[in-house]
């Protein structure tokens, strides 16, 4: 049996299966984009890693809450075949879950979260639109601002740099320069 762990284009249908708006589709994409690009760096398994970043949050639309999300979405993919690991690392992302986050691919990924779906947000209101003007002190300036993207969690951005065990700056500009790589799939 094919590991469908391995599999994006499998991983993609399922993600548009329960996933319709553009908006969270584009965030899937954001996150995929800079774990892959973190797998790279580590010389980790690129597709898998990306693959767990593209589902991290495929449940979210049809099972929005706390007490469903990423649940939900972890009984689905147990019974699609997916591993443990794999699971687990999406449970992770979640700080209420209690899955703690031990492997470097949740870590990433919880670190990758947030911030993606920030810059794009900062990418947003530029005046081109564009992920190309986004710069990390542009970045910075609007964590600041607790108006701006206000369900984004500034917290888990910090916290998430510090478990990676990365700088935030060297993150924060790590990611932009990912998604710039991948701006046309990522609509920036």
């Amino acid at each position: 049996m094919e590991d469908v762990a391995l599999n994006r284009d499998y991983c993609l249908s399922l993600l548009k299966e329960y996933t319709k708006s553009d908006s969270l589709l584009k965030h899937a994409f954001a996150v995929e984009t800079c774990v892959k690009a973190y797998a790279k760096k580590f010389g980790e398994d690129e597709i898998y890693w990306g693959n767990v970043a593209l589902l991290h949050d495929f449940d979210y639309e049809m099972f929005p809450t706390a007490e469903e999300h990423p649940f939900k979405g972890s009984e689905i993919l147990k019974a699609k075949g997916f591993d443990e690991e794999f699971r687990n690392t999406i449970l992770s992302h979640a700080e209420y879950s209690g899955v703690p986050r031990v492997t470097l691919l949740a870590k990433t990924l919880f670190a990758c979260d947030e911030l993606a779906g920030f810059i794009t947000a900062v990418a947003y209101v530029r005046p081109t639109r564009t992920i190309d003007e986004v710069e990390v002190k542009s970045v910075k300036k609007k964590m600041k601002d607790k108006a701006f993207a206000r369900s984004v969690s500034r917290e888990d951005i910090i916290k998430g740099a510090e478990e990676l065990g990365v700088d935030l700056d060297r993150h924060i500009e790590f990611c932009i320069e990912a998604m710039k790589l991948n701006k046309a799939e990522l609509g920036l």
